[in-house]
């Protein structure tokens, strides 16, 4: 899918999703999501840095 067809994508649902939740569902599910976007975020960010940093130990990454 390019690029263009995913942001029109994701606006119908999210017109869709309007249209059939109450504005608080509307909030906890665009909470959710983030949520959910940053936590993957953080797990994609955290394998990086191990394969960088720790040549690719399997080893938690440790901030101390």
């Amino acid at each position: 899918m390019n690029s263009c067809n995913l942001v029109a994508t994701i606006t119908g649902i999210a017109c869709t999703l309007s249209n059939c939740l109450s504005e608080e569902e509307l909030a906890i599910l665009a909470a959710a999501l983030t949520q959910l976007g940053d936590t993957i975020a953080t797990i994609l960010t955290n394998e990086e840095i191990r394969e960088n940093c720790c040549n690719g130990s399997s080893e938690d990454f440790d901030l101390r």
